[in-house]
């Protein structure tokens, strides 16, 4: 049989709400982790203000009987919705970029210090308009391109902005409202980026191709019944888009059809951000809000084969909305640290019939809506509220593998908490038919 197993490695404390986390994409900074974090003041209701602080660590496994991850910067910041790192050096440095509640893209460079560790440096400051939040962004260096380099992000009026970089200054190119309410998410296709799509609280996923006119959208989807807000691109498959929403749904698309998804997994939470692994096509990590993390086995799907993607691990050490999520490039040495076996993934999700009244509400981070779903009977029940058991047999990651370790961040809003830890797959390689699967 094989095994699954998530182990904490170390918790932080921000202080502020938590809600991105973004590990450095570069090989020669894959130590170096972002969080962004957003609180609201409520000290002047009629005009609360947002704050927020930007964090920069270094995550190192080779200290013996130290924590491996050190806070090497903190900045107080205007409150942070998303966080992105650039996929390509600009200018020999690496860029991130911010996404701020006082409506602009920030962008900082990091540098080496002379003691060998990393800061940020601000470099820029990109106002979308007068009063609005910035959402998201994404880079349109998903698959390491670094010609044209462009910046997406969607904002709290419904607006979608194209930005151009040159010499570490952003100049808007393009921007045209997109959605009738909030547009949570933005993002390029990483195969076409004349390709974007974005998720709105109208529950609209739309397309658009930047070569036409923005007031026509190539696609208007409503297959998610409530706000979408996750949006990601494989950057190793042609095609494969995945999308998260409000509804608890992950869907997965291939691009080219658009009116109906290739697969459907009910996740148990709204699902807040959707993160392909940098380097293994099928694998998707997903921040469920009220449901924790989990990671998606997506083979059969893309492949064609419909169904929902099993669940291959859950990391439930959080105690607040799950929010951000990040996977590392940083492989890891050794053998995990020794921990109490976690509770085991279960190989099905089953909604059962609740004994009391339950009220589930969903908040957005900058808290500008809250909404109830309860059934006439007063009790939550999410659409197809079905048990989904998970297929098998489920082929291994990779071709040569026995194992796989991984590292992850994780952040969630209300207790304020950063996790980094590991995920250990070893999936089952044979059995007594020559069939393969993992342990769920």
């Amino acid at each position: 049989m094989g095994s699954s197993r998530t182990r904490s490695l170390q918790v932080f404390d921000t202080e502020l709400s938590a809600d991105t986390v973004e590990w450095c994409p570069l090989p020669q900074y894959a130590h170096i982790l972002a969080c962004g974090t957003y609180q609201l003041q409520k000290d002047d209701e009629k005009n609360p203000s947002r704050i927020g602080r930007l964090y920069l660590f270094q995550f190192d496994q080779q200290q013996s009987f130290i924590p491996p991850l050190t806070e090497i910067q903190r900045t107080d910041t205007p409150a942070i919705l998303d966080l992105k790192w650039c996929h390509t050096e600009m200018c020999g440095r690496p860029l991130l970029g911010m996404a701020t509640a006082c409506g602009e893209i920030q962008l900082h460079a990091l540098r080496d210090t002379k003691d060998g560790r990393c800061l940020l440096d601000h470099v820029s400051n990109t106002e979308l308009g007068p009063n609005r939040l910035a959402l998201s962004l994404d880079w349109s260096t998903g698959r390491g391109d670094s010609t044209d380099l462009r910046v997406l992000t969607s904002d709290s009026t419904g607006s979608l902005t194209v930005l151009s970089l040159a010499e570490d200054n952003l100049s808007a190119v393009a921007q045209w409202k997109a959605h009738d309410f909030e547009a949570w998410i933005s993002a390029f296709s990483y195969w076409d980026t004349q390709l974007v799509y974005s998720g709105g609280d109208d529950c609209k996923l739309k397309g658009w191709d930047l070569r036409m006119a923005p007031s026509s959208p190539t696609f208007t989807s409503k297959r998610h019944t409530m706000g979408v807000c996750s949006i990601h691109s494989n950057p190793h498959r042609e095609h494969i888009l995945a999308t998260g929403s409000y509804d608890e749904n992950v869907l997965l698309w291939d691009e080219r059809n658009m009116r109906q998804p290739l697969s459907e997994t009910p996740a148990g939470g709204g699902v807040w951000r959707l993160k392909w692994h940098p380097v293994h096509e099928h694998l998707l990590l997903a921040a469920c809000m009220h449901n924790d993390f989990h990671v998606l086995h997506c083979q059969q799907a893309t492949d064609g084969n419909g169904g929902p993607c099993p669940i291959l691990a859950s990391y439930i050490l959080h105690n607040s909305l799950a929010y951000g999520a990040d996977w590392s490039r940083l492989p890891l040495t050794g053998p995990p640290p020794s921990s109490p076996p976690p509770k085991a993934t279960p190989a099905s999700i089953t909604l059962e019939e609740p004994k009391s009244h339950l009220r589930i509400q969903y908040e957005s981070p900058t808290a500008s809506f809250d909404t109830s779903l309860e059934d006439e009977y007063g009790r939550y029940v999410p659409d197809h509220a079905t048990a989904v058991s998970a297929p098998a047999p489920v082929p291994d990651v990779a071709d040569n593998s026995a194992s796989l370790s991984c590292l992850l961040a994780s952040c969630s809003f209300y207790d304020h908490m950063l996790h980094v830890w590991r995920w250990d797959w070893r999936p089952e390689t044979e059995t007594q038919s020559g069939e393969t699967g993992p342990s769920l």
